[in-house]
């Protein structure tokens, strides 16, 4: 494998020698540069604009001839010769390189594209060397044009004659895609048209001599052999550094397809970038391989680090660290970061310093007893004033992503702590401004999700969902696809609490199946949908397959789950057990997660709701005087943090332990109150709810009225009407417990009004329902 220079090398540098003459027109000036540079600067994205008007195709890894094609063929020379195009003259230059002499000259002259120092001028001049022309344009040697030509003159002529040669082969192949318009664009070609050698040879030796020389010199050169000697380790670098950026920007695993066919290029090279075993680190830790990743990261830091002392030892401990984390090891992973930040400060590598700051800080909040343990606690000190410190550390520094990500952190730690919303949409607005001031797209995602996060709590779900949807369709491809897979998540949260289950599990399914082959993507992938099926099974009352999908969740749910997911498991394992009648095991469970969330001073939206569920248990244990402080705290505190769709469950809840108490009327007045904000909400759990605690109230009002009086008999007209909204919600939510409790209650009020035809109807579609639930179990 060639280390810098290629065809397609020699097809950029012929591209800039046309430029540089002026024969590139006005009109093809930015399509043509815009092509050399993409090729040329390491952090351009490979493209070219296209001649339609559809967006612009990427450029193959090993440039074809086809490729240049595509672009000069489309623009006029600024010579002026009707029907000459800049694709004439490429090839011109291409078929003028006849030999290995020629290629010496070419690469010799392109020092004359160069701006030329007073010395060389005044050399020139006293040898008769004319100066340029006044219409050429000279390169500046530092412009990145001037950059490529004295590289590629210097690699050059450090090339080997057998290299030289295996160039020259190389390049003729890759020609040889022209020549059939060559040939017929100057009337035909002869047979060794290119090759001065041979065709000299065939008028002074014949025909069977030159054949003799070509199978000699060059083995067969017009037979097909792939795209050999067409790929440069300068190539592979640039290959790996970009997908090794990928991986880092999207976090997904390398295409099959692109493995192999990288693979096949790196066979080609004798000497192995240090990068690929990086490359393979990054590879294996998404697929979840924990020996070969670790076994990879080491081998990458051994290479890179044998002559650098411990400049880069910082790092390597650094991807230690959240390598060990990802796999569960914590101990571990804080053990190699509070290494890396002794390390980093040692080195005085602030950046690195920032950013394992940050993580500890992070990793504090998903695991306060690890850090406890390691009694870390002292590099950041406060919570609050350790965001502080990082907010103005990676001010100084000008690290801007750090900058953003402390101030969503303090917005984040403001509400879940339950303080000003105000305080929390400023720290927003101000990481916005930066992520749009310094272009740091891959922050999108932290920003809506903020966003929609701040919005769902305030009870505008509409405008929550909005977020995640304007994300998705326009700043998924800039992000990780973490985010892209919380967000679709989202999303189906959404639409699962609207009933809306098979629109959301085929939200879940249309995900890229090449990104879910990384591992902790894959794994939370399927623990969503787990939670899906599981919700659905509970509300069909399918309490046997609900018990298989929740002991499988319960397993996976360790310290190591994401905390999202482990809350809205236990939340769905409550539910399992009160449609058990378990109360004294659901309740044991609330209390366990009230402790550890006291402890670790997590999430107070996550608090209220179980507040919020253990004075409704409290009610259905026949306890409702304990359960009644239980529910009044719960809306205080959703009321002074704002948490609207909670305030209006914990309302609910109270308004049930009322109508328990026999305070019917105050039952009603707050349930009329509350329902039209809650309808807002979009939750129809909630919604069946509360028009089910309005129903039970309104029962209680009628019962204080005289047998046969107006007053009973409106108060139960109002309950059929509101039975009815309740049946619709649970209906919409498939929720058959609620939708035969519905039935029983309208049947018990028609044969109170006296009409046992309908009460017995009534009575045979709630027998319907639960043959229907028993069926579809079986």
């Amino acid at each position: 494998m060639a280390r810098f220079l290629t065809p397609s090398k020699i097809g950029l540098l012929t591209l800039v020698e046309l430029y540089t003459y002026g024969v590139v027109s006005t009109s093809a000036t930015i399509p043509v540069l815009s092509f050399i540079i993409n090729q040329l600067l390491p952090s351009s994205v490979p493209r070219y604009p296209s001649k339609t008007a559809t967006p612009s195709q990427p450029l193959p890894f090993i440039l074809d001839l086809k490729s240049f094609e595509e672009l000069l063929i489309a623009h006029p020379s600024a010579s002026g010769v009707p029907g000459r195009t800049l694709w004439d003259y490429f090839l011109r230059k291409l078929w003028e390189i006849d030999s290995l002499d020629a290629l010496h000259n070419f690469f010799a002259e392109s020092v004359n594209l160069l701006a030329k120092s007073r010395e060389d001028l005044k050399k020139d001049s006293e040898l008769g060397i004319p100066p340029p022309s006044p219409d050429m344009i000279v390169l500046s040697r530092t412009s990145p044009l001037g950059s490529f030509v004295r590289r590629a003159k210097v690699e050059f002529d450090r090339l080997k004659f057998s290299n030289t040669l295996s160039l020259w082969e190389a390049f003729v192949r890759w020609r040889q895609g022209s020549a059939k318009y060559w040939a017929r664009k100057n009337g035909g070609l002869h047979r060794w048209a290119g090759d001065k050698a041979l065709s000299d040879g065939e008028r002074e030796w014949g025909i069977e001599a030159a054949e003799m020389l070509e199978i000699v010199a060059y083995g067969g050169l017009h037979t097909d052999e792939g795209e050999k000697g067409c790929v440069s380790t300068d190539d592979v670098e640039k290959l790996l550094e970009f997908q090794v950026e990928q991986m880092q920007k999207i976090g997904i695993r390398i295409p099959v397809e692109v493995k192999d066919k990288f693979r096949s290029v790196l066979d080609e090279s004798i000497v192995i970038p240090s990068l690929s075993h990086y490359l393979s680190f990054l590879d294996a830790w998404r697929a979840g391989d924990y020996p070969t990743s670790f076994d990879n990261l080491h081998r990458y830091f051994d290479y890179t680090m044998e002559n650098r002392d411990r400049l880069f030892y910082q790092y390597a401990l650094m991807n230690l660290a959240v390598l060990q984390a990802d796999f569960g090891c914590f101990d571990e992973a804080v053990a190699a970061m509070l290494e890396t930040v002794s390390t980093a400060r040692e080195n005085k590598d602030m950046a690195c310093l920032n950013f394992a700051l940050n993580w500890l800080y992070h990793f504090g909040k998903a695991h306060p007893d690890i850090i406890d343990a390691a009694e870390s606690t002292n590099m950041l000190g406060v919570e609050r004033e350790g965001l502080v410190f990082l907010r103005l550390k990676a001010k100084e520094t000008g690290m801007w992503t750090l900058w953003s990500s402390s101030l969503l952190s303090e917005a984040k730690l403001g509400m879940s702590n339950g303080e000003s919303i105000a305080t929390a949409f400023e720290n927003i607005l101000k990481s916005s401004q930066l992520i749009v001031e310094k272009n740091m797209k891959s922050m999108m995602g932290a920003q809506m999700a903020m966003y929609s996060s701040l919005w769902g709590r305030l009870g505008v779900v509409c405008l929550s969902r909005q977020y995640c949807e304007v994300f998705l369709s326009s700043h998924a491809r800039h992000a990780l696809f973490d985010d892209t897979l919380r967000f679709t998540c989202r999303i189906a949260h959404l639409l699962m609490e609207r009933g809306h289950f098979d629109e959301a599990m085929e939200r879940l399914e249309s995900l890229d199946e090449n990104s879910l082959r990384s591992w902790k993507a894959n794994q939370y992938w399927l623990k969503y949908r787990g939670i899906l099926r599981l919700k659905r099974d509970l509300h069909r009352n399918n309490l046997d397959g609900a018990d298989q999908l929740l002991s499988q969740l319960l397993q996976s749910n360790g310290p190591d789950a994401d905390p999202e997911l482990a809350f809205e498991i236990n939340i769905l394992h409550i539910d399992y057990l009160i449609r058990r009648t378990d109360f004294s095991r659901a309740l044991a469970k609330i209390e366990q997660l009230s402790l550890a969330m006291k402890e670790s001073g997590d999430d107070i939206h996550l608090r209220v709701k179980l507040l919020t569920m253990k004075a409704l248990l409290q009610d259905k244990a026949g306890r409702p005087q304990k359960g009644f402080s239980v529910a009044v705290r719960a809306a205080s505190i959703a009321w002074r943090a704002r948490l609207i769709p909670a305030l209006w469950a914990a309302m609910g809840a109270v308004a049930n332990i009322l109508t328990s108490l026999g305070e019917f009327h105050a039952s009603s007045q707050i349930l009329i109150s509350v329902i039209p904000r809650a309808l807002e909400c979009e939750n129809c759990p909630l919604n069946a709810q509360l028009y089910s605690f309005l129903v039970d109230a309104y029962m209680g009002i009628a019962g204080l009225a005289d047998a046969g009086s107006l007053k009973r008999t409106q108060n139960l007209t109002k309950c059929l009407e509101f039975i009815d909204r309740a049946f619709s919600e649970y209906s919409a939510m498939e929720d058959i417990k609620g939708q035969c409790e519905m039935m029983a209650k309208k049947a018990t009020i028609m044969r109170i009004l006296g009409d046992k035809v309908q009460a017995n109807d009534y009575a045979s579609a709630y027998l319907d329902l639960k043959k229907e639930a028993a069926l579809a179990v079986a």
